[in-house]
């Protein structure tokens, strides 16, 4: 056999043992196997020049060791198989690296604690006498102890199954025993319904019968009311005879009144317009003016807008009915004096005093052009701190009262400004007022009448 330098392909070194070279790998090398010679070509690819690497790997050579090892790996596993020179660069560099594995591979005494896998791919790139022992045997080992790992999983994946499968039959037990407790319950139940369904055929049989019953008895008092409906209808034909009678003989009767009734009317006619024309006469006679005033104009009080009034008293409430307002209104030249605040505070406390006053002012302005009554409201005005700016409402008076002096003692003024008999209504619900009132020939009602009458406008 011719050596060739080294370097060259199919060079043999010089401390190569005889007969290595002989030596064939007669099966695929063990997936451990290779995958460890992979990472051991990929740390020692660095040390190697671009021109000492073969030109398949030549582009990975800026690559990390991980990279290499990832994306070269069938490329360099390909060249140590087959390029003599590149595997002999890739030995010298794991013999600088590990040079006491190197050294014991090469005597022949592979390290006892050596990873069997490192010194099977060591032997691979090395080539020593052996080696193909040597990987042989990691490979068995490899295999051997995926075996047993395959083994171990297996045991614990056999009792896995054998706990789910015990715990498949405790459900499948429980399930079964909740099934025929559901069963159970059904059965009854359906036992349950059967019986009400009977009951409930039964009722309806009854019902049926009942129907039938109240349908014949229906069918029966249809045919009375028909008859009494024939009978009431010509006893309402003979009434509307006997109405229609009636009212020919009451419009009858109403002639023979109006034409009787008409000399009398005349004759009172003709009394009242002599007594009109004697009133005429004698206010020509006496030249009086027409009256332009009022007894109640003639009393001291502050006009709206010109008074710097001060307090506002509260006073109680009472109920009433409102008829008789409208009775005292409907006497001849009637006159209602309405303590404002007393009304307003017992209708409406909670509104501002502005709109207390208007909302009074406005339903007095409506009752006064119902009733032609004449109508004062008098307000307290000692305690508001400016004069207050009202026009007042057709038909209604608005006084205040004047500093010092209080709409209790205005009101009695205005009813001792009246003449005696004049019909005149003061309404306040403050006692002492009503009782004043009284004493002087003035009617007083409660603030509770004024409030329900003016809620009928």
């Amino acid at each position: 056999m011719v050596e060739r330098p080294e370097g060259e392909p199919g060079a043999k070194r010089a401390d190569a043992p005889e007969g290595a070279a002989d030596e064939v790998l007669d099966q695929p090398l063990p997936e451990g196997v290779r995958r460890r010679v992979v990472a051991l070509t990929a740390e020692s690819f660095g040390a190697l020049t671009v021109s000492e690497l073969p030109p398949a790997l030549r582009q990975y050579a800026r690559f990390t060791p991980s990279r290499r090892a990832k994306f070269a790996g069938n490329a360099m596993a390909a060249a140590l198989e087959s390029d003599a020179v590149f595997r002999q660069r890739i030995a010298g560099r794991l013999r600088d690296a590990q040079p006491e594995l190197a050294e014991a591979l090469e005597q022949g005494t592979p390290p006892a604690a050596a990873d069997p896998l490192d010194v099977a791919a060591a032997a691979y790139v090395l080539r020593p006498e052996g080696w193909v022992k040597l990987v042989a045997a990691a490979g068995e080992e490899a295999q051997r102890a995926r075996d047993e790992r395959a083994g171990a999983e297996a045991e614990r994946e056999v009792a896995r199954l054998r706990q789910e499968l015990a715990q498949a039959r405790d459900q499948a037990r429980t399930e079964a025993d909740r099934v025929r407790a559901d069963l159970e319950a059904v059965r009854k139940e359906n036992e349950s319904l059967q019986r009400k369904l009977r009951s409930a055929l039964s009722d309806v049989k009854r019902g049926e019968a009942a129907a039938r019953k109240a349908q014949a008895a229906a069918a029966e008092v249809r045919e009375r009311a028909a008859a009494d409906k024939a009978v009431a209808d010509s006893e309402l034909r003979r009434l509307k005879a006997r109405i229609a009678e009636a009212e020919a003989a009451l419009e009858s009767s109403r002639r023979s009144a109006r034409e009787g009734r008409s000399v009398e009317d005349m004759r009172l006619r003709l009394l009242l317009d002599t007594v009109l024309d004697a009133a005429q006469g004698l206010r020509r006679e006496l030249a009086l003016p027409p009256a332009t005033g009022r007894p109640a104009d003639t009393v001291e009080a502050v006009a709206p807008g010109r008074m710097t009034p001060k307090d506002i008293a509260t006073r109680a409430l009472s109920e009433t009915d409102p008829a008789l307002l409208d009775q005292l209104l409907a006497l001849p030249q009637a006159h209602m004096v309405v303590d404002g605040y007393n009304v307003t505070k017992t209708g409406y406390p909670t509104m501002p005093l502005e709109k207390q006053r208007l909302r009074l002012l406005g339903g007095l302005a409506v009752l006064a052009a119902q009733t032609g009554a004449e109508m004062t409201c008098v307000f307290d005005g000692a305690e508001l701190a400016a004069p207050v700016l009202l026009a007042p409402p057709r038909g209604v008076r608005v006084l205040f009262s004047k500093p010092g002096v209080t709409a209790d003692e205005l009101i009695r003024q205005l009813v001792r400004a009246e003449p005696s008999g004049r019909p005149v209504v003061v309404v306040s619900s403050d006692r002492e007022v009503a009782d004043g009132v009284a004493k002087a020939g003035a009617r007083p009602v409660a603030s509770a009448l004024l409030l329900k009458r003016l809620a009928r406008t």
